[in-house]
């Protein structure tokens, strides 16, 4: 059976960037100029059609990965040669309108899966689980602040999952936008290798067009949304700095390809086709990242990147086989991209819509999955029946009857299906490799106002801890409070707006706390014993331990050292169950204890009276009581502190992070502002944005990413101890 879409033509692609760098305008624009919409949306006035949630518009702000599908033939702007390998079409710059999967035509345009993804930290793992679905991304700077905090941040989280980019330096009609300090920035602070095939006509409110080094042309843009580039000579005065960058460029492609190496050293001209091809290749090894240039809201330079990212950015076919492990022989096997093989994919969000129900969104790695098929959950070993096959954009649906490899899809019916889960073909499971997320670090109380509420809200946290994995919930038994915890202020905020205005909840908002640690300094050997004798069968389970202090961030281990049979293996995992469920709630101040290692060497049973919860609870108590002779420690999240000041406010904000316990790392001066970077512990930033504003008139801005945990202070132990008590007392 014929593909729906030619595997070679799709694009699997996210936008990222640091908050306010203009991600969804250049998204927006995008869906404009393929005809995904009529209209073009704006971030400012709430109509943006990728930030579609009622908190997104309010804020203005993108707080959740949105997915949507657009068509595009190559325009005249990177024209294409016969023989350039990745068979690009040209076709006019303004698209006509494909406002669905099954009126587009196929054959003579390209598929692009976008997903515009959030640039605020404290929504990171929108970031983290977009990107590891994902062939190619495109990371969307600020022509005027340059490489910023999360941009560092997401730059990272590419790198993590091998993932092709290439980058857009937007706002080039902004006073004080610098293309080339945005590129040094770009090679200096993310370690990159920028790779400018444009060069920006004019800058600030001058800024017209821009140069394509490549075809050694320039482009004029009016500004105008309904009109077409026009092309033009490169400037006089721009010809020798437009030949620098181009020779620089070639020489950059040489070290990678031969034929333009062979070509450069006999002083032969380079082909533009000759190039893109050396840069496509570049691109896909991540040896180098194509650098564009434009202005998103002023309609500059959106159909150029449209062209970039069919010509350098992946198929699914240029990826390499996903890795997987048989879940029957445990051995490593390969799932290549083809319809061919057997069923696979990766479930990578939950979303409660509340038109269709629980929609559970895939990556189809390879296979084809039809609706109303049955397909295994490989890591929860359950079946489940496929519902109804969704193509999204943003929050309206497409309904398809299968998705096959390289299908980024939303599908009805899944009920036992969460974020990271592997669904694959029944016969021949396999397990993909999962995604990571970072544990939350604030906590705020939270309690329904009515006994009304309390079913809803109880309801409310389920679907919202399954839609936001970094969202985490507990109940506090001796104080009776529900915890919530989540990345920081603004996430916890959002996730309680939502509850009120989507689900109804009426509730009472306990003011932030720091979801500290605990965790040990000292190696101890412990002995757990659980005995109770009644008059008929008693219990009995009875273990030794020896706890070790590991590396900060290394979690748990458990180790089973017991030998001669002292503990029936069948009680063994009794064992480590009790040792987590005791880590869950430390003895200092109620914590979790982490980053610690426990060995099981020695203990005894009893024929009759042992069982799995005898030993389970032994477990637990061996835990505690070493726990409290091994020199327990609280652990407190610190936090990256990134602000942006003119230079008369320097001497005012280092003091006040000195006296926030916080560390100066670096400051560097950019054009008429610093950058202050430091590290600062997250209990002194509730509140910060207030303060900064106070001391800078305003006219500072500032970023927090979580960092790592470090050990409290002695003296400031007994005072958090003393405050939270158990937890929330």
């Amino acid at each position: 059976m014929p593909r729906s879409f030619p595997l070679e033509k799709i694009r699997n692609i996210g936008i990222i960037a640091h908050i306010d760098a203009g991600k969804t305008t250049v998204t927006e624009r995008l869906l404009y100029y393929t005809g995904r919409t009529y209209k073009i949306g704006d971030v400012d006035t709430g109509t943006a059609v990728m930030d579609w949630m009622e908190q997104e518009r309010q804020r203005g702000i993108t707080i959740t990965a949105a997915a949507t599908t657009c068509y595009w033939s190559a325009s005249d702007i990177i024209p294409a040669a016969a023989t350039q390998p990745f068979d690009i079409i040209p076709a006019a710059a303004t698209q006509p309108n494909v406002p669905t999967a099954s009126e587009a035509q196929p054959w003579h345009k390209y598929r692009i899966n976008i997903i515009d993804t959030p640039g605020h930290v404290d929504f990171t793992a929108e970031v983290e689980r977009s990107l590891r679905v994902l062939d190619g991304g495109v990371v969307v700077f600020d022509g005027v602040a340059g490489v910023e905090a999360q941009s560092e941040t997401v730059w990272r989280q590419a790198d993590r999952y091998r993932v092709p980019r290439i980058c857009f330096i937007n706002k080039m009609d902004r006073v004080g936008a610098n293309f080339k300090r945005t590129i040094s920035m770009i090679e200096k602070r993310l370690k990159a290798k920028p790779l400018p095939i444009q060069l920006p006509l004019g800058s600030g409110e001058s800024f017209e067009g821009v140069i394509d080094l490549i075809e050694n042309k320039a482009w004029h843009y009016d500004g105008k949304p309904n009109t077409e580039p026009k092309e033009i000579a490169v400037p006089d005065a721009e010809r020798k700095r437009c030949n620098d960058y181009r020779h620089a460029l070639v020489e950059k492609l040489a070290e990678h390809d031969d034929h333009i190496l062979e070509a450069y050293l006999e002083g032969h001209e380079i082909s533009p086709a000759a190039m893109r091809q050396a840069l496509r290749q570049v691109t896909l090894a991540n040896k180098g990242v194509p650098i564009l240039c434009g202005s998103a809201l002023r309609n500059k330079g959106v159909q150029s990147l449209l062209d970039a990212i069919v010509s350098y950015l992946p198929s699914p076919l240029d990826m390499p086989p996903v890795l997987a492990i048989d879940t029957q022989s445990e051995a490593e096997v390969t799932r290549p991209v083809s319809d061919e093989a057997p069923f696979s994919a990766l479930a990578f969000k939950v979303v409660s819509d509340p038109f269709v129900g629980r929609l559970v969104y895939l990556r189809v790695y390879s296979g084809i999955m039809k609706a109303g098929s049955m397909v295994l959950n490989s890591t929860s070993g359950k079946r489940e029946r496929i519902g109804r096959l969704l193509l999204m954009h943003a929050n309206r649906r497409e309904e398809v009857d299968e998705a096959d490899t390289g299908t980024i899809v939303a599908t009805l019916g899944l009920k036992n299906t969460f974020t990271g889960d592997t669904l694959c073909d029944i016969s021949q499971p396999v397990l993909l490799e999962s995604i990571r997320f970072p544990e939350p670090v604030v906590s705020i109380s939270i309690e329904p106002k009515t006994r009304a509420d309390q079913d809803k809200m109880i309801d409310a946290l389920q679907k919202l801890t399954e839609e936001d994995p970094t969202f985490k919930v507990a109940f506090n038994e001796e104080t009776g409070q529900t915890i919530i915890s989540g990345m920081g202020e603004l996430h916890l905020e959002v996730l309680v707006k939502r509850m009120m205005s989507e689900f109804g909840v009426s509730a009472k908002v306990g003011k932030p706390r720091v979801a500290y640690k605990e965790t040990i300094t000292a190696p101890v050997q412990v002995e757990g014993r659980f005995v109770r004798q009644t008059g008929g069968h008693g219990q009995y389970g009875h273990v030794w331990l020896e706890l070790e202090p590991t590396g900060r961030g290394s979690g748990f281990q458990f180790v089973d050292a017991s030998k001669g049979g002292i503990i029936p293996r069948q009680y063994v995992p009794a064992v480590e169950a009790g040792i987590k469920e005791a880590m869950e709630t430390g003895v200092l101040a109620g914590y979790p204890v982490v980053d610690i290692k426990t060995t099981l060497y020695d203990g005894s049973y009893h024929e009759v009276d042992s069982s799995e919860l005898a030993f389970k609870m032994a477990g637990s108590l061996a835990l505690r009581n070493g726990v409290r002779k091994a020199k327990p420690v609280l652990l407190e999240p610190i936090m990256k502190l990134e602000i942006v000041a003119p230079e008369q406010f320097l001497g005012d904000i280092i003091g006040d992070i000195n006296a926030k316990r916080g560390h100066i790392e670096h400051i560097d001066a950019q054009g008429d502002v610093y950058v202050i970077q430091s590290l600062i512990p997250l209990a002194e930033t509730f509140g910060y944005a207030t303060r900064l504003r106070s001391l800078t008139q305003g006219r500072a801005t500032h970023s927090l990413e979580f960092y790592k945990y470090r050990e409290l202070p002695t003296e400031l132990t007994e005072e958090i101890t003393e405050a939270v008590g158990r937890g929330y007392g």
